[in-house]
């Protein structure tokens, strides 16, 4: 598998559509993906959680529900969710439409096996064991019912892993979400190695997104090794104190992002989410705070995966994703990081830094206080010393002979910025 040279970009159907998403919805935002998102980089779309439950409806979990799965313990789409998945072609030819639109396909998956199989003793492939003999019954996930986790020691397991990802590969999926996994070690480490593996051996490139997070720092190379991405946050949604957290976890987990690994800031909930509770609703963070969340993501280089139906988008939140400059940062950003936190003026700033892989240096600053603010940064803070040209990327305006930065930034807003030496 080549090194991804840089953090998955796309779309999930969490925010909006929970585990009640369906076929159409899916086909829907591809398409509009397709037609104007994909040239800036968008590419993977991603069925989220329960996708096997026919009666899902909304957010909510339907506990110890009946989920749709084929003789091998494997969980299937529900047909009366996703048509196309009848008379045995799963996810086949809804990631051969999305293929055909030059997209790429990603499913969510839960660590383990389904408590159903469990109780019913059905078969594994590829063994002469069976659901039962290869279960971890106290592994089990605090928020959902759908899954036990599996006993790695146990004859079978490896093989029921294997048998997973031979039928995904089989599918045409490109991206795995698997959940319950990226806070549970180091109890489930065994587990995760073992589905890392059979994803690495089934014949097929896909990326691994580990959920749900906060991921553990001191596990940053097991996580490395075993996976392309990791949840460093629980589910991330819009608002200010969560979005304001993130600058904490990005300082942490800034050195270990790159070279095909990327701590993954969570979804950005943007444009109309939570459909499925109010048709008219829309993310509640204000235009500063979404500069800020793009532009914080950018720099750090987390995953950008969009969690609000694209069809919705209105020219603001249409003006953020398909920036070029900003998403030129986040394909290019080198050894991004932190410079200071501080008081200037009564009202914290932010200063972040990162080099460009093609010239040049980064920085983004942020005013996380809760009035707007006059700030003048010295470019020596950043240790050039010779005069620069200035590049504002959301507002593309430039300023040559530059020893510092001057600029003005609403509240909880941000500025991004390229800097060349003259």
């Amino acid at each position: 598998m080549d090194v991804m040279k840089r953090a998955p970009m796309g779309w999930n159907s969490w925010d909006c559509y929970g585990a009640a998403v369906d076929e159409e919805t899916v086909r829907r935002n591809a398409e509009f993906m397709a037609k104007h998102l994909k040239e800036y980089g968008w590419e993977y779309v991603t069925v989220d959680i329960q996708w096997s439950a026919p009666d899902a409806k909304n957010h909510e979990y339907q506990p110890f529900t009946e989920l749709c799965m084929d003789e091998y313990s494997r969980l299937v789409p529900s047909e009366k969710r996703f048509p196309s998945a009848a008379d045995g072609k799963g996810f086949a030819p809804l990631a051969e439409y999305v293929h055909s639109l030059g997209l790429k396909f990603g499913i969510h998956i839960m660590r383990g096996i389904p408590r159903q199989a469990v109780h019913r003793n059905t078969k594994i492939k590829g063994s002469d064991r069976t659901a039962r003999e290869i279960v971890k019954t106290a592994s089990i996930c605090h928020w959902n019912t759908d899954m036990y986790g599996v006993d790695t020691e146990k004859e079978g397991a490896k093989e029921y892993y294997d048998s997973l990802f031979e039928l995904y590969a089989s599918w045409g999926v490109d991206f795995i979400k698997c959940d319950d996994i990226a806070r549970e070690l180091p109890h489930e480490e065994s587990e995760l190695i073992m589905l890392s593996d059979a994803l690495k051996n089934c014949g097929r490139d896909m990326v691994l997104s580990l959920s749900p997070g906060p991921a553990l720092l001191e596990k940053a190379e097991l996580y490395k090794q075993t996976a392309n991405m990791w949840r460093i946050t629980d589910d991330f949604w819009d608002k200010w104190e969560l979005l304001y957290d993130m600058f904490f976890r990005a300082e942490k987990w800034c050195t270990h992002t790159g070279a095909g690994g990327w701590p993954d800031a969570d979804m950005l909930p943007i444009g109309g989410i939570l459909q499925d509770y109010d048709k008219a609703n829309r993310t509640k963070f204000t235009k500063p705070e979404q500069y800020t969340m793009m532009t914080l993501w950018s720099i750090f280089r987390s995953p950008l995966i969009i969690g609000g139906d694209l069809t919705t988008f209105d020219d603001f939140t249409m003006s953020l994703v398909t920036n070029k400059d900003i998403l030129d940062m986040h394909l290019n950003a080198r050894h991004s990081h932190q410079v200071w936190r501080r008081e200037i003026k009564g009202t914290e700033h932010i200063l972040w830094t990162a080099v460009n892989a093609e010239g040049g240096m980064y920085a983004a600053v942020f005013n996380t206080g809760d009035k707007d603010s006059s700030i003048e940064i010295p470019l020596a803070d950043m240790e050039i010393y010779k005069p620069a040209l200035l590049k504002e990327l959301w507002t593309v305006k430039t300023e040559a002979n530059c020893s510092s930065i001057k600029t003005e930034i609403e509240s909880h807003g941000a500025r991004a910025y390229l800097i060349k030496t003259e």
